[in-house]
């Protein structure tokens, strides 16, 4: 048959294949590919979507990022204080965790520790501990943060949580005491006394900062060293406590890590954890369903496909013995199904945009942030369920064409 017998027959095989299908049951068969096709993209677009917002940059969360992690007390750790230490062996462990990324000693001051102020204005006194980290691990940054034997000026740096406890409560409930900013606390020199091996020795102090992430007073590794060394009444290093760096504080893993070890940290960290294992679930769940939906349409639309040749067959075997070759059959239906697929798939895609776009509207009231557009992964998604649609119709064609 010539191409151009071929272009004139094609309204009649169009409305014998019309015919064959019925109306309702294409609406069907094109409304029930269409729900499989979003619950497979949709559950894609989830998952890419929570993968942002625990790891891409803009939602990245420095505080969140550190652990300060020491062991549970316990009868036999109440007697034996070394038992609450951690070993080189454990730290090592800690550090080949695929979850951490750096891990640090808290190294604690071995002798006492008196602070007092030198105005009669604002006076006070107590005993006190100190701590040290290094340095890449303090989220304070300032020039006066170093210190050298023979100094007699101590940079010292106070958790944030000391500075609010004294201005919303110390402070509000002493009519003598004053409120004091951060500013006011830098210009305040403090008396730090300290005592240990038959020696005592004076500093005067200055607080350089506050720490949002590590809940210590903090003073330079350098002074820490020297000191214990001076005063300390033990020459052993105890690391009591680690810091870790780490890219998700609610990974499963490291939760799981810590609780199998009687470790413990800030739970309001990696509380998380358990949502995003829930979250991790809910993603699973849509995207098993997005699956079988999917494989379920398929199946549909290989029937749908079926019934519309075996509705039309005695006219497309006429249309054969007249001399229509069976490529021709085959180019033609599959020119008749494929675009209702396109228009399904692009369908689908303008709501996920939509559903997109909200959802980045919604998060951002919330500061966390994703793309106000589909990811690009979605797309690809979508591109690869049009592959596998096109070769399910085109071998269901061709099988039901050579019967």
């Amino acid at each position: 048959m010539t191409p151009a017998t071929s272009h004139s027959i094609q309204p009649l095989l169009r409305k014998l294949i019309r015919t064959g299908i019925g109306r309702f049951r294409f609406l069907m068969g094109t409304i029930g590919m269409g729900v499989a096709v979003f619950f497979i993209l949709l559950a894609v677009q989830t998952f890419l979507n929570f993968n942002e917002l625990l790891h891409g940059k803009r939602n990245e969360n420095e505080t969140a990022d550190f652990l300060v992690i020491n062991k549970e007390v316990t009868a036999a750790r109440q007697t034996n204080k070394a038992l609450s230490a951690f070993t080189t062996a454990e730290i090592d462990s800690l550090r080949q965790q695929p979850f951490a990324e750096k891990v640090g000693q808290l190294a604690s001051s071995n002798f006492s520790v008196n602070v007092s102020s030198y105005s009669d204005a604002f006076p006070f006194y107590t005993d006190a501990y100190f701590e040290s980290v290094p340095d890449e691990f303090i989220d304070v940054k300032s020039e006066a943060w170093k210190w050298a034997p023979g100094q007699r000026d101590l940079p010292v740096i106070i958790p944030s949580f000391f500075v609010d406890l004294y201005n919303t409560g110390m402070a509000m409930s002493q009519q003598n005491l004053p409120q004091l900013s951060m500013e006011a606390l830098k210009l305040l020199p403090l008396r730090v006394a300290v005592k240990g091996q038959g020696r005592e020795a004076e500093w005067v102090g200055h607080i350089v900062g506050a720490s949002d992430r590590l809940n210590s007073i903090l003073i330079p590794q350098s002074y820490m060293e020297w000191a214990n060394q001076q005063f300390g009444y033990q020459q052993q290093k105890l690391a009591t406590r680690i810091v870790l760096k780490t890219q998700d504080p609610s990974d499963p893993a490291l939760v799981k890590y810590l609780a199998d070890r009687s470790w413990r940290t800030n739970a309001d960290k990696t509380r998380f954890s358990k949502v995003r294992t829930i979250v991790n679930w809910i993603v699973g769940i849509v995207g098993g369903i997005g699956v079988v939906m999917l494989l379920f349409g398929l199946l549909v639309f290989s029937l749908f496909i079926q019934l519309t040749i075996a509705a039309s067959r005695p006219d497309i075997e006429l249309l054969k013995t007249l001399g229509l070759s069976r490529q021709t059959l085959h180019r033609f239906l599959m020119q008749q199904f494929m675009p209702v697929h396109l228009v399904i798939m692009l369908a689908v895609l303008l709501a996920l945009s939509g559903l997109q776009w909200a959802l980045q509207s919604v998060l951002t009231g919330q500061g966390m942030h994703v793309a106000a557009t589909i990811n690009p992964y979605t797309v690809a998604a979508s591109l690869l369920v049009l592959v596998l649609i096109w070769l399910t119709n085109r071998g269901t064609i061709r099988q039901y064409l050579r019967q």
